[in-house]
This record gives C-alpha cells, sequence and structure tokens, in this order.
C-alpha cells in the first residue's frame, strides 16, 4: 500500500502536519459514527503507521499501540494486493486522491473488504505521506441503498414523509406533505409543526411523547380544524423515533396519510348503525300499550335526545275527538305529548294539552293538508304561536332554534296531527339521513297512534255495550245478601266477564258468573247473548246442568273459535241448600262465619262450545252467615304466577267473612288481585242470612 513512499520521516511527528480542518477527524466523527463508521489512519513517507484512529481499532481489531510504527503494508495488506497498494501510493505521492476498494488484514487473520479514499499528506519531514480514510465496503453498500430507498421513498412516495430533529423541527419534507399543508417544501425547513398548521398543537404533543418514550404512535387521527364540514380533512399519522449511534433518539420520522374518504365511510357507517338500532329501539318502544297518551309521549322519547332537542306531538282534535265533537273541531290540534331539552324554552307556552287553531294557509295547513313533510323556518313557525306573552316564544326561537321539521302524522290514509321536531343554534342542523329516519318514525308513530284511537273508539263502544247488556244492581232476594263487581283489565281492556241474580219461583235465587274468551266489541256481544240466554232458562226453571248443556249449544252455534266458561247455581232459603253446575269455570269458595274457607272440588267440566259433558252438579249446604264467593279467572290468576298462589291468597282474604258485605269484597279484591291484571275481574258474594 505505501511501497512506494519515502522513509525516514519520524513517525511520531507525522500528526503535526496534519491540516488543522483534519485533526478533529482523528478518532470519532459524530455524524460518521451514527450512520457509516469511519477508520481512518497516516502512513508517512517511510511507509510505516503513524496514527491510528479508534474507529479503525473498532473496525479492524488493532490498537493504536500495536499499530502506530509498524509497516502498513505488511500488517494492512494480503501478499496478494501487495502490487495494487504499491501503485496506489505511487499516484498518491504524485498529488492525486485515490478511491479504490481493497481488502484489509484485521487482527484475526480474516480479511475485510473496505472503500477507502487515499488522500496525499505531509509528513514530519515534509515528505508525501498517505491519509487513509476507509469503512467497511458491506456498510457503505447498506448506507447506499438506504439513501437510494429513502431517496425514491421521499421523491416517489404518495404518503406525507417528513423528518423532524429532536427540537421537532422539520429537517426534510417531501411533496406529497407539503400538498397536504399547502405549503412548499423549502418552506417547511426549520419550522414547526404548529408554525405549518395552526391548531396541531396535538400532533406535536404525539411527536414528544414519540421522543420521551422511544415508542411508535401508529394511526393517529387527526382532523384539521375548519368550520366547513366540506373541506375538513382527516390523516392518519403515524410517527416513529429517529435512532442514532447507540441508540439515542434523534428525531421523529413521520408519516401521514389522507384518510378523510375512508373517515367519512366510516362515520356513516356508524351512524348508519345507531339509526338501524334506534329503528329496533323504537320498534319495542313505541306503541307498547294502546293508551293514545302515552303512544304520544313514546314518540317523544324516542325523538329526544339523540335526533333532536325537542319533538312535539299535535293532534288533530276532529281525528281523535268523539263524532259528535269532531265537527266542531275543525282546524284545532292538541298537544299530546312534548320533550324539550333545553332549560330555556319557555315550558309555560308549551304545555301538554295546550290548543291551537292551524292559521289558514300556513306552511302547517299545508302540511296537513298535503300529508308531506317539510323544514321550517322562523318566518314558518311564528305564525302558529298564539299563546298569552306570544313575544316571548317567538323570541326564543328567534335567538335558540337553529332548525325545524314539520311531520304529518299519516295512518291508513288519514292525517292525524302533526310532530314539530326542533334542534338548537349549539348542534349541527339536520341532514339528510336525519330527517330521512326523523320521518321513518314519524311514520311509524302514526300508525301506533291510529291503533290507539281506533282501539279507544272501540274500547269506549265496548264498554258502553257491556254495560248495557250488563244490569251491575243486584235485585233483593229471599235468604241471601248479594253484592258484586266488574273490573276491566286495566283503562284499556274491556272483556265478556258478568255476573248476575235472578228471582225464580219459591223464594230460590239463581246466581250466574261467566267468561266470554277474549275482548272487545265482540266479547262483549257475546256475553249480552248468554247473559239472555241464562235468564231465559232460568225463569222456565231450568235444572243448572240443562242450563248449561242449553248454552254450550248456544256458544257452539256462534262459530268454531267461540269459547266461555260459566258457572250456575240455584240456592233455596227453606234449608240452605245450594245446587252447583260449573263448565270449564274456576270453583267457587265458602267462608263460614268462623273464617273457615273451602274449595268446590268438585269436576268443572269443558267450557262452553267445546261440546261434550257438562260436569256433575255439586250440592252444598250454605248455612247461616256463610259467605259463597264466585268469581272469574282474572282474581286468581295472572302470567308468570301459579294459579295455587291465586287461589291461597283468596283463602287468606276471606278469613273474616263477619265484616260488611261491600267491605270484603272490596278488601277481597285490594288483597287478591295481581298490581298489573291481565284479564277482567267479575265477582259475586252472596252471605246466607239467618233462617
Amino acid at each position: 500500500m505505501a511501497g512506494a513512499i519515502h522513509r525516514g520521516t519520524r513517525p511520531h511527528d507525522a500528526i503535526d502536519e496534519l491540516p488543522a480542518r483534519l485533526t478533529s477527524a482523528v478518532g470519532h466523527a459524530s455524524v460518521f459514527e451514527d450512520l457509516l463508521p469511519l477508520a481512518l489512519w497516516v502512513v508517512d513517507g517511510d511507509g510505516r503507521l503513524v496514527q491510528w484512529s479508534l474507529a479503525a481499532q473498532d473496525l479492524l481489531g488493532h490498537t493504536p499501540e500495536q499499530m502506530v510504527g509498524q509497516d502498513a503494508k505488511r500488517v494492512l495488506v494480503p501478499e496478494e494486493n501487495h502490487e495494487l497498494a504499491d501503485r496506489l501510493a505511487r499516484m498518491v505521492v504524485t498529488g492525486a486522491a485515490v478511491v479504490a476498494r481493497l481488502p484489509v488484514r484485521h487482527r484475526d487473520g480474516t480479511q475485510v473488504d473496505m472503500e477507502m479514499w487515499h488522500c496525499p499528506i505531509k509528513d514530519a519531514r515534509g515528505r508525501t505521506g498517505v491519509l487513509a480514510i476507509a469503512a467497511e465496503t458491506s456498510a457503505v453498500e447498506r448506507m447506499r441503498d438506504a439513501l437510494a430507498a429513502l431517496e425514491g421513498l421521499f421523491s416517489q412516495s404518495p404518503i406525507g414523509l417528513a423528518m423532524l430533529g429532536p427540537d421537532l423541527r422539520f429537517l426534510r419534507v417531501n411533496e406529497a406533505l407539503a400538498r397536504m399543508d399547502g405549503v412548499a417544501v423549502a418552506e417547511h425547513i426549520g419550522r414547526r409543526v404548529t408554525d405549518i398548521a395552526p391548531g396541531t398543537e396535538g400532533l406535536e404533543s404525539v411527536m414528544r411523547q414519540v421522543l420521551d418514550r422511544g415508542e411508535a404512535v401508529v394511526d393517529f387521527r387527526h382532523t384539521s380544524a375548519t368550520a366547513d364540514p366540506e373541506r375538513q380533512r382527516t390523516w392518519s399519522c403515524s410517527y416513529a423515533p429517529l435512532l442514532g449511534g447507540g441508540g439515542q433518539r434523534a428525531g421523529v420520522i413521520a408519516s401521514l396519510i389522507d384518510v378523510t374518504r375512508e373517515q367519512r365511510a366510516h362515520l356513516e357507517a356508524q351512524r348508519a348503525r345507531r339509526r338501524l338500532a334506534l329503528l329496533a329501539e323504537a320498534g319495542t318502544q313505541m306503541g307498547s300499550t294502546l293508551d293514545l297518551k302515552q303512544t304520544a309521549q313514546e314518540v317523544v322519547r324516542v325523538l329526544v335526545p339523540r335526533l333532536a332537542d325537542s319533538a312535539d306531538v299535535q293532534l288533530l282534535e276532529e281525528a281523535v275527538a268523539p263524532d259528535e265533537t269532531a265537527a266542531s273541531a275543525h282546524g284545532v290540534v292538541r298537544r299530546a305529548a312534548a320533550a324539550f331539552t333545553d332549560p330555556a324554552a319557555p315550558a309555560d307556552h308549551l304545555a301538554v294539552g295546550m290548543t291551537i287553531q292551524v292559521p289558514p294557509g300556513s306552511v302547517y295547513e299545508q302540511v296537513i293538508s298535503a300529508g308531506r313533510p317539510m323544514n321550517l323556518y322562523l318566518s314558518d313557525i311564528g305564525p302558529l304561536v298564539h299563546t298569552p306573552d306570544a313575544d316571548r316564544l317567538r323570541e326564543y326561537l328567534r335567538t335558540r332554534v337553529g332548525a325545524a321539521r314539520l311531520i304529518p302524522l299519516v295512518a291508513r290514509g288519514t292525517v292525524l296531527g302533526a310532530v314539530v321536531v326542533t334542534r338548537t343554534r349549539d348542534r349541527e342542523p339536520f341532514d339528510d339521513q336525519d330527517t330521512l329516519l326523523i320521518d321513518e318514525l314519524v311514520a311509524r308513530a302514526a300508525l301506533n297512534i291510529d291503533n290507539a284511537r281506533m282501539y279507544s273508539r272501540e274500547r269506549d263502544a265496548a264498554l258502553t255495550l257491556q254495560r248495557s247488556l250488563m244490569n251491575p244492581s243486584l235485585p233483593a232476594v229471599s235468604g241471601l245478601e248479594l253484592t258484586g263487581r266488574y273490573l276491566p283489565a286495566g283503562d284499556h281492556e274491556v272483556g265478556g266477564d258478568w255476573f248476575d241474580a235472578i228471582a225464580l219461583s219459591g223464594g230460590r235465587t239463581a246466581l250466574v258468573i261467566g267468561d266470554v274468551m277474549g275482548h272487545g266489541i265482540h266479547a262483549a256481544a257475546v256475553m249480552g247473548q248468554l247473559r239472555t240466554a241464562v235468564r231465559t232458562l232460568a225463569r222456565r226453571d231450568t235444572a243448572p246442568g240443562q242450563v248449561l248443556r242449553s248454552l254450550d249449544a248456544a256458544v257452539a252455534d256462534l262459530g268454531d273459535n267461540e269459547m266461555a266458561t260459566c258457572l250456575y247455581a240455584v240456592h233455596d232459603p227453606a234449608d240452605g241448600r245450594c245446587l252447583i253446575a260449573r263448565a270449564g269455570h274456576p270453583p267457587p269458595v265458602v267462608a263460614d262465619e268462623r273464617g273457615t274457607v273451602a274449595f268446590l272440588d268438585g269436576p268443572a267440566g269443558p267450557p262452553l262450545g267445546v261440546g261434550g259433558q257438562v260436569g256433575e252438579v255439586q250440592e252444598i249446604l250454605l248455612a247461616p252467615h256463610s259467605l259463597l264467593v264466585i268469581y272469574t279467572d282474572g282474581l286468581i290468576e295472572t302470567r308468570g304466577t301459579d294459579l295455587d298462589q291465586g287461589m291461597r291468597r283468596l283463602a287468606r282474604a276471606l278469613r273474616h267473612p263477619g265484616q260488611p258485605l261491600d267491605q270484603v269484597c272490596d278488601d277481597l279484591l285490594a288483597h287478591v288481585m295481581p298490581e298489573v291484571a291481565d284479564d277482567d275481574v267479575a265477582l259475586l258474594l252472596a252471605r246466607a242470612l239467618p233462617r
């Protein structure tokens, strides 16, 4: 390597002649140490080593003490390369700097391929020596490939890329990132992220975390701060620490991908899932009863607050009022339910039960007439406000309401009213998907409200029919004190239960109680027919068993799906005997004056309408002051409750039968009936008077 170099220079004097700009390079240079370790040694004019760097020791294993003073060619150059080394040395002596790839001998005897730069340098005696700067060939190739890859990535990648120093200022950015930021590449260098894009303090905080912890952060979502949703962009940001030599964190490398479309699609999918969930929830929450007022309240609970800040259900009086009052209520709407989340809303002007006359020619009238929903503006809402101190309500609408929509309640071709929904100015207006969902919910609500409306009318008609067919007053009869009750199932169910007492010849009394299966007008009508048939048969002095057989045939004549239960008893005050026949009916109870309670244990027989043999007629003795209790199954039976439990409750309630009969009846209902009745109840009590 240095065969042609003149000899005679003192080795220890060579370093004294190094140029000042190279002196600091002898040893470790931080940039090269971090990225590409460089070995450095100096050979004097005699070909002897006068300087050996620590990096050379790291790469080749020889210490400076071992190398200084040694013949460089003999120690470092394999014999087969001596001629090449001499040729290179001669070129350097002429003043040329030579770059070459040479194998260099490691201390352990192996050969290390190295990229070398030979530069001429004056030794201590003024002769030309050699300054050798060398790097391991494999490290150079790795660095070359890495730099090429990095250069290609920065110049060609569609992903935004940046390198930032430990002060989080840009060292390098690519064109893709510059386009994302809308700032030229050159204008990024030396500046911070917050200088380029205000409102990105969160990104800088994440990068500081990456620097401090040395851990990468992947797919951190950032949305640009802009009031216009159409101009908002969302980026997926990933950050990794940039490591230097020794593993120290020298900065951050950042990659940014514009995921605006994906983010919007994701958000829209989330909204779609929420809409479907709300529709499913509405299916269970709306129409849970057939009560008109509760159904309207369920509508506003579904809409507020998830879809709107207020919901106001208004029903046309002419659609829901009785026929005799509908004609006088044309164009009048009544607020059936309302919910307002805004505490500033003037609740006294928005109370449930208030009525409004729809102004002729108004948007409200147009929506009601056409049956099509419409977004409202302040100019549309203002004319609808006809309340005392209306200016206060108009001022609230002007300052607080940002969006409103009026949706007609249309069911089976009939407009029943409308629902008004609003959002305050603090919330974004309704978009197309919001209005689509709201309209769908209101359409479903309209069907539920119409069902409740029709059911209310049917119930009222059934109750009227039932009252007309069943005289609640009981006659005064010989030997018995009587009282009875009929209770529909809650406020909304009318069935076919009835009771009756009929005076017979010889002072006897017929006691009857029955239960027609089903509810509504039809059940009430069947009940009326059976009650009339029983009275006709009783006045002919028909025996109890024959009465039930005749009723069985009558029910069968009404149709295959008709069915009823019945108990018919005849009491003779002369001897206290009581003949009892049952057709599928619960057993009667007898309680004596001491409070001993007994259920009739004979067979009940099949219900009326099934056909077949009526159960046997049983005879009991009703002692003076004893109490006979006959009832329909709604008293003791409910879903999820064992029948025996109801019978035990009934027995406990009859342990003090000596009280006034009406009080006994009321106490019995209070203690025996379930809190939520599934069926209507008929109850008849007969107390035997002393003979």
